[in-house]
C-alpha cells in the first residue's frame, strides 16, 4: 500500500453541524487547525440548535447557513462560492423511536439529502454531473470501493458519517462488527442510513468520487439531545422524576465520547484511505439497566442531597424492533491510522452529568 501526504482540509462544509456530534466536530476542528475554514449548513430541525454554536473558538472561521441539504441548488452554490474542498456529513435524522413513528423525514433527509450532497460534489468536484472530464463515470466502473490506495489524491473529501446500528444486532457470543460485517438494518433509522452507506460507496465505484465513510457507536457527551437515553437518564435524575428503561434493560450498547468520535472523525478525514470504511468505537460495552445504574451512582455521590437516585427507575414496555447488543471493533482504524479512544468512562460520564446539571441551574 502507498500512502500519499494526508489530505489538508482548507474550505469544510460540515452538514448539521448545529446538531449534536457535528457542533462538537465544529468546535474541535477550529481548536485544532487554523488553517480551516468551515462552512455549516444546517436546517435547524428538532435535533439542531443555534445554542450549540455559541462561544466558538475562533468564530469568525465558521459561517452559518440555515439550509437544506436536500436542496440541491443551495448546496452546490455553496461549494462553489467558498471553493468547498472537504465535506463532513452528519446531517441526519437520528432518533429510532420517531423514524418508527414517522419514518418519512428519516427517508428524506438520510437518503434523498446524502444524494443531493453527493451529487454536488460530483457535478463540481469532477467536471459536471456526467463526469465528462474524465476524472469520474465509465472507467470507474466496476472498481472496488477500496481500489484507491492514497490519502486525499484529489485534494478534495467527501467523508459519511454512519452508525453501528447499519450492521444489525448482536448475539452475547457474536463478535463485534467489523467494516466486513453485512448490513442487516433493523429499524427506518437505521435502513435510511444503510442506504445513504451504499450511495456514498457507489459514488466512489462508479465515479471516482473521493470518499471515506466512518460508523460510530453510540455516542454520548455535551450537547446531545435530551431525548437520548443517556441526557434522558441525567435529566430525570436532576429533575427527581422517572428514569424509563425499556424491556429488562439488558439490550447493550458500545458508548463512545463525543470528543473521542471528533477525534477518530479527523483522523479518517485526514489520512483514511479513499473509498474506505473506518469503524469508531468506544470498547465500552454496557447494558441498559446496569449503565443507568452507574450514572444513578455517580449522581448520588455528586448530588448526594437526592440519593438514592436509582428509585427513580422505571421498567417501561420495550419499543419494536429494539436491536439487542451492538459493539464495534476498532482494530482497523488502530492499526491504521492510530486511533484508540482517551476518555474512560467514568471521566466522560462527570463531564457529561456536569453539563447537563450547568445548563438546569
Amino acid at each position: 500500500m502507498t500512502i500519499a501526504s494526508e489530505h489538508r482540509p482548507k474550505n469544510v462544509l460540515v452538514t448539521g453541524g448545529a446538531g449534536f456530534i457535528g457542533s462538537n466536530f465544529v468546535r474541535y476542528l477550529l481548536a485544532g487547525d487554523p488553517s480551516v475554514r468551515i462552512i455549516d449548513l444546517d436546517a435547524l430541525t428538532y435535533a439542531g440548535t443555534l445554542e450549540n454554536l455559541d462561544d466558538l473558538p475562533d468564530p469568525e472561521r465558521h459561517v452559518f447557513v440555515r439550509g437544506d441539504i436536500c436542496d440541491g441548488p443551495l448546496v452546490t452554490r455553496l461549494l462553489r462560492e467558498h471553493d468547498i474542498d472537504t465535506i463532513v456529513h452528519f446531517a441526519a435524522d437520528s432518533h429510532v423511536d420517531r423514524s418508527i413513528t414517522g419514518p418519512a423525514p428519516f427517508i428524506q433527509t438520510n437518503i434523498v439529502g446524502t444524494f443531493q450532497l453527493l451529487e454536488a460534489a460530483r457535478e463540481c468536484w469532477l467536471g459536471g454531473a456526467d463526469g465528462s472530464d474524465g476524472s469520474g463515470g465509465g472507467d470507474r466502473q466496476g472498481a472496488s470501493a477500496g481500489d484507491s490506495h492514497t490519502v486525499g489524491g484529489t485534494g478534495r473529501r467527501f467523508h459519511h458519517i454512519s452508525t453501528d446500528e447499519v450492521y444489525g444486532t448482536l448475539d452475547a457470543s457474536d463478535p463485534p462488527f467489523t467494516e466486513t460485517t453485512s448490513y442487516d438494518p433493523g429499524s427506518p433509522y437505521s435502513a435510511s442510513k444503510a442506504a445513504s452507506d451504499h450511495l456514498v460507496r457507489a459514488y466512489a465505484r462508479t465515479y471516482g468520487l473521493p470518499v471515506t465513510i466512518s460508523n460510530c457507536s453510540n455516542n454520548y457527551g455535551p450537547r446531545q439531545h435530551p431525548e437520548k437515553f443517556l441526557p434522558t437518564v441525567i435529566r430525570a435524575c436532576l429533575q427527581g422524576t422517572r428514569i424509563p428503561v425499556y424491556g429488562d434493560g439488558s439490550n447493550v450498547r458500545d458508548w463512545l465520547y463525543v470528543a473521542d468520535h471528533c477525534r477518530g472523525i479527523d483522523r479518517v478525514l485526514r489520512a483514511g484511505r479513499d473509498g474506505e470504511f473506518y469503524n469508531i468505537g468506544g470498547l465500552n460495552e454496557w447494558p441498559n439497566l446496569r449503565l443507568v445504574e452507574k450514572v444513578c451512582n455517580l449522581m448520588d455521590e455528586m448530588f448526594p442531597q437526592r440519593a438514592p437516585h436509582y428509585r427513580l427507575v422505571e421498567m417501561v414496555t420495550d419499543r419494536p424492533g429494539h436491536d439487542w447488543r451492538y459493539a464495534i471493533d476498532i482494530t482497523k482504524i488502530r492499526d491504521e491510522l492510530g486511533w484508540t479512544p482517551s476518555e474512560t468512562f467514568e471521566t466522560g460520564l462527570r463531564k457529561t452529568i456536569a453539563w447537563y446539571a450547568g445548563r438546569m441551574k
